[in-house]
């Protein structure tokens, strides 16, 4: 993600830290996709942006930032740091639960500020391809299944063995010009059709 086109959406409700890092921010390159005095707000206008990173504080008025970004990470996944002015255990254990990339406490320097959304940013990167790779698998699982469902249609409906029907949908693949869970798929449905 290149550095001028990120956008970052900033929820604060003390409007001079809200100002500060608007400021750093800018500062670094970035630019500001929106902002907020409270989480109620904050979820409406994230929502209409789709910023590509959230620095969000934690004490919101109307709703904190652990829900907006619950709420926001059931839609879709965007990179966030959460803000807070105090340390727990509870609070860690609960921004790791949402799945927040980064946790502040303030005060906060543009310099710490950089670290963490670069950290944030990368390790969205890494949590996208994983999901990628889980999506990919799944996928793969789904159609290996389509596949051994087919042969064993063809091996009940023809009487082959396992190798044989294995060898016809190859060949259909291969004189059809389609992919082999293309092939499977019609095998199922014409059986669904014949039954």
């Amino acid at each position: 993600m290149e550095t001028k086109k990120l956008k970052v959406f900033i929820a604060e409700d003390e409007a001079v830290i809200l100002t500060s890092f608007k400021l750093m921010v800018r500062e670094m390159g970035y630019s500001i996709a929106g902002s907020a005095a409270n989480g109620k707000d904050a979820l409406e206008k994230i929502q209409n942006t789709e910023p590509d990173l959230i620095l969000m504080d934690i004490n919101l008025p109307e709703k904190d930032g652990l829900s907006v970004l619950e709420e926001v990470n059931r839609n879709k996944v965007i990179p966030s740091i959460i803000v807070s002015g105090e340390f727990s255990g509870e609070l860690v254990d609960r921004a790791n639960e949402v799945g927040v990339f980064g946790y502040l406490l303030k005060p906060i320097d543009e310099k710490q500020l950089e670290v963490t959304i670069k950290v944030a940013l990368r390790r969205f990167e890494e949590f996208k391809e994983m999901s990628d790779k889980h999506e990919n698998l799944n996928m793969a699982l789904k159609e290996r299944k389509l596949v051994e469902r087919a042969k064993g249609i063809l091996m009940d409906r023809f009487g082959v063995k396992e190798s044989e029907a294995m060898k016809q949908m190859q060949k259909k693949s291969r004189d059809k010009n389609k992919k082999l869970v293309v092939i499977a798929r019609e095998i199922i449905d014409a059986e669904k059709l014949l039954s």
